[in-house]
């Protein structure tokens, strides 16, 4: 009988550690879409940088052509590189009616002032979301720069759902999304 017990709590602590682990990926994911929209939106959109080839055809021409620098290949990677330091600026916030965790921003880009009632910020939350940050940017660099060299819609859920399965459906919405 006491073996029993013992084995419904390991169920019980292993589902509970599962669904933690998937709030932190999820959110992670989530964040990092976020302030790659960010990056992105924050470069000039005049500013160009050249693709192609730069050796001469048989013809005289290159194979050169100009794109935006926001989406470009390059710039998304040096992007992926550094975004992560960014979740130092993110604090964990319990969802009450789910006891879903949430990643939110505890500093806004812009100075205004936050809501930061029952944000938990602390070294503990921004190192394991920065961990998993970097390990979700290390995965699924091919697919983030996919889907950020275009202007895709709904990245946040097309990614970090659909692509990616880090969010299942109840963490589909965000909090500022509900």
């Amino acid at each position: 009988m006491n073996r029993w017990i013992w084995l419904a709590l390991l169920l019980l602590l292993s589902g509970a550690f599962a669904r933690r682990s998937q709030d932190l990926r999820c959110g992670a994911c989530r964040a990092l879409v976020d302030e790659l929209e960010w990056e992105i939106s924050q470069v000039d959109p005049k500013k160009t940088i050249q693709i192609g080839s730069f050796r001469i055809n048989p013809d005289g021409s290159q194979s050169i052509v100009e794109v935006p620098y926001a989406r470009s290949e390059a710039h998304l990677t040096e992007l992926l590189e550094r975004v992560c330091e960014k979740m130092n600026d993110y604090g964990e916030k319990v969802d009450t009616s789910t006891s879903r965790k949430n990643y939110v921003r505890v500093i806004s880009h812009d100075g205004t002032k936050m809501d930061l009632s029952e944000t938990k910020i602390d070294g503990d939350v921004t190192s394991s979301l920065k961990f998993a940050c970097e390990s979700i940017a290390e995965e699924y660099e091919d697919e983030l720069i996919e889907f950020f060299s275009h202007e895709a819609e709904n990245v946040k859920d097309r990614l970090c759902s659909k692509r990616t399965d880090l969010c299942d459906h109840a963490l589909h919405l965000s909090h500022d999304e509900l």
